[in-house]
């Protein structure tokens, strides 16, 4: 049985060792909580793009979604329109109330609705001013970051091939934070002949409408998956839906854990989710421990 790790955004500057290192440390505190131990010869990997990311990004003139003021200079229309999307489904569903945008917009009358850019930056920045002094994982970034890796084929190509270079005949159980979930559907999308027992999902973002709608067609559950699982804090930044039938419909259908109490300070971060006790025995319970 092997362990393969993917990682999300904001991890320029580490390693495949690093993030192992993390992760495992994570999990081996969610593990001795559950009283269970780290199967002997486990072999765990964790492909590294976070510098290849990084590099891809620069290429690119676009800031976080959270940093636009205008629709001019940097912004396209396929952006705005991704982040308009975004809005509207925030709005819609009440992740943001009608008060709330109306104090982010100010008391200047103006228009409200998605033909206003203000408008649909007032719901971004309430989302992320919940968490305040968070920077690494806002929901601006991460749907910049998410956006990039979605459209332009030269990003999505690097990044895959690092990742999918990790892919084995091998049973492997996967875990995949944030915009690696993204990553991860993408890859076992495009690769058949994978065996694995339990894809995890943590953080994940693949619930927004505008980003499953950016990913290949039919939505469905990669061949060799036996197990999908995914798990949230109610209160993270990033993972605003279930992936349930509402928001990712595919079959077999994914079971959803929403009551994880992610510690960490924007309760996205990975160590608040691998240390989790239904976190830690689900990975368990895939591994054989």
């Amino acid at each position: 049985m092997r362990l393969l790790l993917i990682h999300g955004r904001a991890q320029e500057g580490k390693s495949s060792k690093v993030i192992e290192d993390e992760w495992m440390a994570a999990l081996g505190r969610g593990f001795s909580g559950i009283g269970v131990r780290m199967p002997a010869g486990l072999q765990i990997d964790a492909p590294f793009y976070g510098d290849e990311l990084l590099k891809q990004l620069a290429r690119h003139d676009l800031p976080p979604a959270d940093g636009v003021a205008t629709r001019g200079g940097a912004m396209n229309d396929e952006y705005a329109a991704f982040l308009e999307d975004v809005a509207i489904q925030l709005r819609s569903d009440d992740k943001v109330t009608h008060r709330e945008v109306e104090e982010e917009m100010g008391p200047v009358p103006q228009p409200r609705g998605p033909e206003n850019w203000e408008w649909v930056q007032a719901i971004i920045r309430v989302i992320d001013r919940r968490t305040p002094g968070v920077s690494n994982y806002s929901i601006g970034q991460l749907l910049r970051d998410v956006f990039i890796y979605a459209n332009d084929s030269k990003t999505r190509r690097e990044i895959n091939k690092i990742v999918a270079a990790q892919l084995t005949n091998d049973p492997t159980v996967i875990v995949a934070h944030s915009l690696g979930s993204v990553v991860a559907y993408e890859v076992l999308r495009e690769h058949a002949g994978n065996s694995v027992p339990r894809l995890l999902t943590v953080g994940s973002p693949l619930g927004i409408r505008a980003i499953r709608d950016k990913l290949a067609t039919p939505l469905t559950m990669p061949t060799g998956i036996r197990d999908w699982y995914n798990a949230f804090d109610d209160r993270d930044v990033v993972a605003l839906y279930p992936l349930n039938a509402e928001n990712f419909a595919i079959k077999p259908p994914i079971k959803n854990y929403p009551f994880v109490n992610n510690h960490t300070d924007n309760r996205h971060g990975i160590a608040g989710y691998l240390d989790d006790a239904d976190v830690a025995t689900q990975i368990a319970a895939a591994l054989g421990a």
